[in-house]
């Protein structure tokens, strides 16, 4: 009576090798795409939070204007007839000119929540793989609002700048969102 001996054989090692080795060539490229995809999500996610900042900070600004000093939850601001000054959050205070988040930390990123940090800071925002550049608290300040890890941030970006001083029914500019560098 002959013995059976178990086990694989070495074609049958090698197949399965190659077939683990052809699986891993398909599947890496496809998790650095769900990678790229995971911050073109987060970019278009913090696109939409500046669009619903930039709608609610205007209605409560145009609401709060020239009532004078208004105190919400411990914070006191004033927003003047013509837009400008601060309007209160329950997080805290908001940046506005013309009615709107001025383009900076203290205006837009406030509002927006980018990070759970108030008032926001640029560290802050690292941490969560947020960037901003430009930005200030004049009529046509433009911020640039950018997520890290991609390729190249810069292109992994969009814009806001309040609306244009005298120009009747002009909201802020926010531009679309570009992810060639995500």
């Amino acid at each position: 009576m002959k013995t059976r001996q178990h086990g694989f054989t070495m074609i049958e090692l090698i197949v399965v090798i190659v077939i683990l080795g052809i699986l891993a060539a398909v599947a890496l490229p496809r998790f650095t795409n769900i990678q790229r995809d995971a911050r073109v999500a987060k970019l278009k996610a913090a696109h939409g939070a500046v669009q619903a900042a930039a709608a609610m900070v205007h209605g409560a600004s145009l609401v709060r204007a020239g009532q004078g000093a208004i105190t919400i939850g411990g914070c006191t601001a004033t927003t003047t007839v013509t837009g400008g000054g601060q309007i209160c959050t329950e997080s805290g205070p908001v940046s506005v000119i013309n009615h709107y988040p001025t383009a900076n930390l203290l205006g837009i990123i406030n509002a927006t929540g980018l990070t759970t940090v108030f008032p926001a800071t640029n560290a802050a925002l690292n941490l969560d793989q947020y960037n901003t550049t430009g930005g200030g608290a004049a009529i046509g300040s433009v911020i640039t609002v950018q997520v890290q890890g991609g390729a190249i941030p810069a292109n992994c970006s969009f814009t806001y700048s309040p609306s244009t001083l005298g120009v009747a029914g002009s909201g802020p500019t926010i531009t679309p969102v570009v992810t060639t560098g995500c």
